[in-house]
């Protein structure tokens, strides 16, 4: 039996929507979703997600994106052991520590941005900003720091207005919903790490 993952599973106003597309974008809502009320499982369907989208990025020539599919999953794994049985227990950077990641995101978002141009990626300014941006904000979540939603707040609207303009709609609305998600874990997590 074949099982074909690019198969169209809807058209809608000259859009194709494949079987890929769908199956990442469940699996990140849940994955994401969870990640509000910190229960380890979270890092489980975040995993499954990243392997979904990696191949669709890939596919799209969103490289950026596609490679760091395969460091959330990293990530996911570290999370996993990281978070415990427990889950998270969101705390806050410390001013220097901001300071650090803060430096951390520039140099890097302006050092991929060429790199990216250069091998011809479909979206090299918005894709540098969103993998830098993401890689911090994965490291904090992983390390249960409050600041990471915050930051995925704004890379989530980057990548929102990047999948859009690069006609991939549903994941356009997967990072929509992730930025609506970004503020109620913003939320939960500055009210919980403030009882530290």
């Amino acid at each position: 039996m074949h099982f074909n993952l690019m198969l169209t599973v809807l058209t809608a106003w000259g859009y194709k929507l494949s079987l890929l597309e769908l199956l990442a974008f469940i699996t990140s809502v849940i994955g994401v979703g969870l990640g509000i009320w910190g229960p380890r499982s979270t890092w489980s369907w975040w995993n499954i997600s990243s392997l979904l989208y990696a191949a669709l990025f890939y596919q799209e020539k969103y490289y950026a994106s596609a490679f760091l599919q395969f460091i959330f999953i990293a990530g996911g794994f570290w999370g996993w052991f990281g978070w415990g049985k427990t889950g998270a227990i969101p705390e806050k950077l410390t001013k220097r520590h901001k300071a650090f990641w803060s430096l951390a995101f520039v140099i890097g978002w302006f050092s991929l941005y060429p790199i990216l141009k250069k091998i011809g990626a479909a979206a090299s300014l918005t894709d540098a900003f969103g993998f830098v941006g993401s890689c911090i904000a994965q490291v904090l979540m992983v390390l249960q720091k409050y600041e990471s939603w915050p930051i995925w707040f704004v890379v989530d609207a980057v990548y929102t207005y990047q999948f859009w303009h690069g006609g991939t709609y549903l994941t356009a609305i997967l990072y929509f919903i992730f930025v609506l998600i970004a503020v109620a874990g913003w939320k939960r997590w500055l009210r919980e790490s403030t009882k530290r």
